[in-house]
């Protein structure tokens, strides 16, 4: 199923999304599903990020085409950082390209969204924290990574985490084609059977360093291909068993 986030009258919701049809959810939809018998049809509202997460766990090099692309030794264990959960925006939301920086990039990725609790999961149960999936870009500002000997700030600009267009919760994640447009060019294009460490892996990694919680965003890592991407340019993530995030760079500014 897929799950949305949505604002109508200026307030929030959750709903469950059937072709062009969306059924209101009473509260978070982590748990049991508590449909309303309030129905809109996409065009009535404004789709949103579709979870709020407390952070933003994110993967370097974890994909073997990336790291054959940058030359570099496939890494021992996961390489994770953090993205602040202020740098998220839904799909047909801007980037903003900031001002600090010349040198943006986009990196197509499939997140992982977790749907309980999660502390020192084994790798066997992984899955079971998982609530579903969805498209994600995780923005980068290159030149400041390169600079900086930590990517908190290449990696933590407001609108720099883009997320959508919904969660799909009925999902094998382990063979999934992942294609990134630039100007519907490709850029792009990877499968998850390559990723360095598998999501049961990485679960089981980051969950023996900190709690996961409801809503949390796992971004596993970018094929080969990134570049650069400037204000004006349309990017889009596009991984067919969920959907297309699309989004526009702004300059800083506008």
């Amino acid at each position: 199923m897929k799950i949305v986030r949505y604002a109508v009258d200026g307030t929030a919701e959750y709903g469950l999304l059937k072709d062009k049809t969306i059924q209101a959810i009473v509260g978070k939809p982590y748990g049991e599903l508590n449909l309303t018998d309030r129905h809109y049809q996409r065009h009535q509202v404004r789709l949103m990020a579709p979870c709020e997460p407390t952070k933003i766990i994110a993967m370097g090099l974890n994909y073997h085409t990336h790291a054959r692309e940058l030359g570099m030794p496939l890494p021992n264990s996961p390489l994770t950082f953090l993205k602040p959960s202020t740098a998220v925006i839904g799909s047909g939301e801007n980037i903003v390209y900031p001002s600090a920086s010349h040198r943006v990039d986009y990196e197509g990725e499939l997140a992982v969204i977790i749907k309980k609790p999660a502390w020192r999961v084994r790798v066997e149960d992984a899955l079971d924290y998982v609530f579903g999936y969805a498209c994600f870009n995780d923005v980068t500002a290159r030149d400041l990574q390169n600079t900086d000997a930590q990517w908190t700030r290449a990696k933590g600009f407001d609108t720099f985490a883009a997320i959508g267009p919904w969660i799909e919760t009925d999902l094998n994640p382990d063979n999934l084609s992942l294609e990134t447009y630039l100007n519907g060019k490709l850029k792009q294009r990877g499968n998850t059977s390559d990723l360095i460490y598998s999501i049961p892996e990485i679960i089981n990694f980051i969950s023996n360093v900190m709690s996961l919680l409801p809503g949390d965003i796992i971004a596993t890592g970018t094929p080969s291909g990134v570049g650069p991407m400037y204000p004006g340019d349309t990017v889009e993530v596009r991984i067919p068993a969920v959907g297309t995030l699309r989004n526009f760079v702004i300059a800083n500014g506008d």
